[in-house]
């Protein structure tokens, strides 16, 4: 499915999901949401290591949208509307990236930079597909476990972001892996050889930077350079005490050229 959407960044859709932009990477700005929190930024900026600065930012989440107060609210579905914060999808996405967070946070990608899923289950067909509603049934089903979870995820974005620039500031890329068993869930653009192909990725996908540990999720390993502006998250960009994960990053979809490395 190659259908974009409007969405709410200063590139369209199809730049951000070209194989061309994933060579030549530009800054990806989501509206509204590094202007309207400079004042975290400006903070950020005074801490001088990652765990401060990721507490710091998960006390600012707390309050800017109020998670900490969902033991005042009276109904049983406000209170598990705030306790809900981007923590639990994240926890959702880790433990199963087609469960209603998964869906979630695809479609959050959606909005935001105009690519939708192309699998979720099964593959997703098109907007009038059988396969498209199923996955707007979670999305449905999972929005309403949480308030302004968009919003959490366009500030998470922001600091991920801000994060990889301290952790990586002379780099666009990171080499990353996948493990994979079939391409059930990536369309077969090209085959430019035996290991090479382009490959049509989901708009949001798991990928890890520790080769041996891809070998655990299938029986090959998607190898590829993924800009550092296409990661919404890493496990290891926030302090185990918050979010306990494996190695694995949450990166944004689209056309990507891989090498596929098999075993033996």
């Amino acid at each position: 499915m190659d259908t974009y959407t409007i969405n709410r960044c200063n590139l369209p859709g199809w730049v951000i999901a070209s194989r061309h932009f994933n060579d030549n990477p530009r800054r990806i700005v989501i509206q509204g949401a590094r202007a309207d929190n400079e004042r975290l930024f400006q903070h950020l900026a005074k801490l001088s290591t990652p765990e401060e600065r990721g507490h710091y930012f998960h006390d600012y989440m707390d309050v800017k949208f109020q998670l900490h107060q969902w033991q005042r609210e009276e109904s049983r579905s406000s209170r598990k509307s705030l306790k809900n914060s981007y923590l639990r999808f994240l926890r959702g996405w880790l433990f199963d990236s087609n469960s209603p967070e998964g869906a979630v946070l695809k479609s959050w990608v959606e909005s935001r930079f105009g690519l939708p899923p192309t699998f979720h289950h099964i593959p997703i067909d098109g907007p009038e597909s059988e396969s498209y509603l199923r996955y707007a049934h979670d999305r449905m089903k999972g929005s309403t476990r949480t308030s302004a979870i968009y919003l959490q995820c366009d500030l998470l974005y922001e600091f991920i972001q801000y994060e990889l620039s301290l952790r990586h500031s002379d780099a666009k890329h990171l080499t990353l892996y996948r493990g994979i068993y079939d391409f059930c869930e990536q369309q077969v653009l090209q085959r430019r050889d035996r290991r090479r192909y382009v490959l049509q990725l989901n708009n949001l996908n798991s990928f890890t930077a520790d080769f041996e540990r891809a070998w655990e999720f299938g029986n090959r390993v998607l190898k590829t350079e993924v800009p550092l502006v296409k990661i919404l998250f890493g496990s290891g960009l926030l302090p185990k005490a918050l979010l306990q994960g494996e190695d694995e990053l949450l990166v944004i979809g689209g056309e990507y050229e891989v090498e596929v490395l098999t075993g033996g």
